[in-house]
């Protein structure tokens, strides 16, 4: 095994026991990078001597008996959209293009201080606002769309030209790319990671949150990332991050929801078979099942487009007025749809949503995990625009993707995306799990169980290195 494939927590490990050191696993995930990116493409920017420069750093401050931690010389990307001191950020954009921070982000400054080092920017849909990322392939087949809008992130830690990612999630962009490419995505509780010098998206509904090839990986990422910050007015204080977390293969006296509406309607059949098999094997572990209607389905996309459009609109609103010629064609139009929405159905959409969060609150009165599939479906074709089901109708790709990862966004509650196996194609399906707010430690619970029970691990990513296959 290289020391590109390690997951986060062995790499620690070993770097904590000094049987590894961060050069020699930064140079392997460069090499890495250099052998897939021509096929991949997963990288708008990479920072090779600066990470080299940090990763001998890093390697002094360990052998001088200054670790500072699990992710102390454990090489990671950014998502485009956040900000990093003196390196391009342009958000896929030619808005942004010469774009060039002077500050970091607070995602930067608290990986920064973690001792992690950074190897480069990760493409995303233009400004997070797509669930394609067209400029990545996937990383299992590269005529597939890697998913988005955190394609760049999910696709460089599959690979092996990251052992961990951070990306952002207004309706799914951390857990959609994660799911099509067999890596564990992590969407936090509303405000419990900082957005500050983070890309404005949709104010009410961004997330910030890691990518990582294990669900064990992604605790020390959400432990350096989450906490107050001033900067930014939704952010939250995180009074019991660690409550309930273990890795032990038990889950007894743990409720987990299995819905009967809304969540296995419209899906393909091997990510139904795969999702309530993954669920079978849960309860197997002590989890007790919980039959649930899951309340207000109908109106989730509805609140959801009826806060994104018109922020999204409200966010870029000066470069629409000076720059919308510079904008992608599905984005431009997607702002210029977002102006034209009434205040009253804002005012709407508000109380739509304020409803929502106070029935899923109570929702999870009776159960501690809702179990659900990520997406409908696997990765579709490269420019494939619309998926037809076998009652007849049609779904464009982008609702297809958005539909089941949408109500977290909307009630701000915790959602992870655990890969559970392959369809017929060798293409990953993603089991999601949500949680209340700040039930983060649930859900890592129930992952890690489950993954540990199963040797899945995450780490489909490294299985058969998919990137080198070029299918």
């Amino acid at each position: 095994m290289q020391p590109y494939e390690l997951t986060l927590t062995d790499a620690a490990e070993a770097i904590a026991g000094k049987d590894l050191s961060p050069v020699e696993l930064t140079d392997s995930v460069l090499r890495r990078c250099e052998e897939t990116e021509g096929t991949l493409n997963a990288y708008a920017t990479v920072t090779a001597e600066a990470a080299r420069s940090s990763a001998a750093q890093a390697e002094r401050d360990i052998l001088a008996g200054r670790y500072r931690g699990p992710l102390h010389g454990i090489p990671f990307a950014l998502k485009d959209v956040i900000d990093t001191s003196g390196v391009p950020t342009t958000a896929g954009s030619r808005v942004w293009a010469d774009r060039l921070p002077t500050r970091d982000s607070a995602v930067m400054e608290r990986l920064t201080a973690a001792g992690a080092v950074l190897v480069g920017k990760t493409h995303t849909h233009e400004f997070a606002y797509g669930l394609v990322t067209p400029q990545t392939a996937n990383a299992w087949h590269t005529d597939r769309i890697a998913g988005g809008s955190s394609g760049g992130s999910a696709v460089a830690v599959a690979a092996g030209s990251a052992t961990f990612s951070i990306g952002t999630d207004t309706a799914g962009s951390i857990r959609v790319p994660a799911a099509l490419n067999g890596v564990v995505g992590l969407k936090p509780t509303y405000g419990l990671v900082s957005r500050h010098g983070t890309a404005p998206l949709s104010w009410s509904l961004d997330h910030v949150g890691p990518i990582t090839r294990s669900v064990r990986d992604a605790a020390p990422v959400l432990d350096a990332i989450a906490g107050r910050d001033l900067r930014d007015p939704a952010s939250i204080v995180s009074p019991n991050l660690h409550r309930g977390r273990t890795g032990s293969a038990g889950l007894g006296g743990l409720r987990v929801g299995i819905p009967r509406n809304h969540f296995f309607d419209n899906i393909a059949p091997e990510v139904e078979e795969a999702v309530r098999t993954a669920v079978e094997h849960i309860v197997e572990l002590g989890a007790t099942p919980v039959d649930i209607e899951v309340p207000l389905t109908e109106h989730l996309l509805p609140t959801l487009w009826g806060h994104m459009s018109p922020e999204a609109a409200s966010a870029h609103e000066h470069h629409l007025s000076h720059h919308a010629d510079l904008f992608g064609e599905d984005v431009r139009t997607l702002l210029e749809a977002g102006r034209l929405i009434p205040a009253g159905d804002y005012l709407r959409a508000q109380r739509s949503r304020t409803l929502i969060r106070r029935v899923w609150r109570e929702m999870f009165e009776t159960i501690d995990v809702l179990a659900t599939p990520t997406v409908a479906r696997t990765a579709t074709g490269r420019g494939q625009s619309a998926v037809r089901w076998g009652d007849g109708s049609t779904e464009t790709v982008t609702d297809m993707y958005v539909r089941l990862t949408a109500p977290a966004n909307v009630t701000g509650l915790p959602a992870l995306s655990v890969p559970i196996g392959f369809d017929d194609s060798g293409l990953p399906i993603g089991l999601q799990l949500i949680a209340d707010q700040l039930a983060e430690p649930d859900l890592l619970r129930v992952g890690t169980a489950y993954e540990t029970a199963h040797d899945s691990s995450g780490h489909l990513g490294m299985r058969g290195r998919p990137s080198d296959s070029g299918t």
